[in-house]
This record gives structure tokens, C-alpha cells and sequence, in this order.
């Protein structure tokens, strides 16, 4: 069976929002995910990282820590997948569309309540990412 890895970037700004785009297939329901995908040939979970945030917001990160791996099955596509998960902080770029996929719609700073009702491409990320805000009073 196939295995798909990834990388997803978390940061949260000094407002406590935390930097999310827009996505979906033309044909699909856009809804809203971490900047996040897959690796590529020869590359770190970090580097994937921090391609995937520049590709998709604009922003250039540096990596502040791997917070977790999640793994799963995704039964509609017979396929395994591995997700590492990373804290990161904005340390440069700005706000910008370039997405080589063009799956990416817009890019927003979202705040805790907006989080919680907001449509998620991955809803089992919701008290996760509402955990990382509650828990974490720095500034990215």
C-alpha cells in the first residue's frame, strides 16, 4: 500500500490568529487548512515546510519546532498518509498568492472564534489548533 508524507506549518501571530488559506479543487467546496503538502524528492519534512508556507501565502518561515506526526488512512483513495506538523514564525516575504497548483483561493490571519466555526479541509484539526493557540502565549 501507498504511503503519501507531508508537511503542515502552524503560526500564530501577536493577536493570537493563526495564518490559514483557502483551497480546494475548481470543481470542490473551497474550505480552509494550515499551509500544507506533500514532499518532494530529496527533501525534508522541513524544508516541505517551509516551500509549501512560501508557495501558498507568500510568507518565508523558519522552523521554531516539529509539534507532532499525524498519520492516517484515507479509505476513498486506498492510501496511508504521514503528516509532520511544525511551529513556525514569519521572518520575512508577505502575503501572496503563488501557488504552482492553483489550489489556493486566499490567505487570512483567523482568529480563535472564527476558528471554531470555520469549514476545515481537515475538521479533526479544529480543538488541536484551538489547543496550540490556547496553550501558547508567544509571539510568532
Amino acid at each position: 500500500m501507498k504511503t503519501w508524507y507531508g508537511s503542515a506549518g502552524i503560526c500564530i501571530n501577536d493577536k493570537s490568529e493563526i495564518l490559514m488559506v483557502l483551497q480546494g479543487t475548481p470543481e470542490e467546496i473551497k474550505t480552509w487548512s494550515i499551509p500544507s503538502g506533500g514532499l518532494e524528492k530529496g527533501e525534508t519534512f522541513e524544508e516541505c515546510c517551509k516551500r509549501e508556507i512560501e508557495e501558498e501565502t507568500g510568507y518565508i518561515v523558519n522552523i521554531v519546532q516539529e509539534l507532532q506526526i499525524k498519520k492516517g488512512f484515507y479509505e476513498e483513495h486506498d492510501l496511508n498518509y504521514e503528516v509532520h506538523y511544525f511551529l513556525v514564525k514569519v521572518v520575512g516575504g508577505g502575503r501572496k498568492i503563488q501557488d504552482p497548483d492553483q489550489l489556493i483561493y486566499d490567505i487570512r490571519w483567523i482568529s480563535l472564534d472564527s476558528l471554531k466555526t470555520l469549514e476545515l479541509s481537515f475538521p479533526e484539526d479544529r480543538e488541536y489548533l484551538i489547543s496550540l493557540i490556547h496553550e501558547n502565549e508567544f509571539v510568532i
